[in-house]
């Protein structure tokens, strides 16, 4: 189960996590905090803060648009890391976890991004086009900075999920269907044993995502996994108040978002 020095003794619960996703820089790097505090103030137990990549493989059109929106603002992933600690300081106490493409991280370099992530205080990295077979060297590294490598396993991992699961840190995600990520209206019943094959042989949390945006989505895999990844769906809630945060009202805006979060949480 769960340690206490997971994501360096940020992370206590095992169960029920909710783990939400949004782009850093969308659609300004001030507003990314703020989002951050409200999901939080939600009952976030861990945020993905998505790095904005130019050849999203994963991302659907909703976080595509995001991403779009961040790079128009010159985000990077080393602003992006630099906004952690912006983020501690007004507030934020939850785990933040990296999310990036393996590009960014090749171009910057091993070394700087890890000695990044240290510095600045983040406390774990996924890397979802990083196959498990070839992330030896760089779960090495997070091991070494004491930073939590996430692993992804998806659908078609069958043969793979145990080597996968054994080596999971923080927690494992559970990829709940190929393709790429966005919402969906239904969620196939193969998905549930899938999950259950997952957690056989992981010793950390499993989390659920790609596709869950709705109650009924949650309901169905929680009985099996620990927590769901939300990511789309709130996306979604940040481009409805795009226009308002264009027109000068932020306050209003947030505290739509705010209640919207909170409603989506409910």
């Amino acid at each position: 189960m769960l340690t206490k020095t997971s994501f360096k003794g940020k992370l206590t619960k095992t169960e029920d996590l909710f783990i939400p996703f949004i782009v850093a820089g969308d659609p300004t790097p001030e507003l990314t905090i703020e989002f951050a505090l409200r999901l939080q103030e939600a009952g976030a137990d861990v945020l993905e803060l998505g790095i904005p990549y130019s050849d999203p493989l994963a991302d659907g059109p909703t976080i595509q648009r995001a991403a779009k929106r961040a790079l128009k603002n010159e985000m990077s992933l080393t602003k992006a890391i630099e906004l952690v600690p912006e983020m501690r300081q007004a507030g934020l106490e939850i785990p933040v976890v990296i999310f990036t493409y393996y590009n960014p991280v090749l171009q910057l370099g091993y070394d700087r991004f890890f000695e990044l992530l240290d510095e600045n205080g983040a406390e774990g990295v996924l890397i979802p086009d990083l196959p498990f077979e070839e992330s030896e060297e760089i779960r090495k590294l997070a091991s070494e900075r004491d930073v939590e490598f996430i692993s992804l396993v998806a659908p078609n991992s069958d043969k793979r999920i145990k080597q996968i699961a054994e080596h999971a840190n923080g927690f494992l995600y559970c990829v709940s269907t190929l393709g790429v990520t966005g919402e969906r209206n239904e969620m196939s019943a193969d998905v549930l044993t899938f999950i259950k094959k997952v957690k056989e042989h992981s010793s950390v949390p499993v989390a659920v995502g790609f596709g869950i945006s709705t109650n009924e989505h949650v309901n169905l895999v929680r009985e099996h996994a620990d927590g769901v990844i939300i990511g789309s769906k709130i996306i979604r809630l940040i481009e409805d108040e795009i226009e308002a945060f264009k027109d000068g009202e932020e306050a209003d805006a947030l505290e739509r978002f705010n209640k919207s979060v909170r409603e989506l949480v409910k």
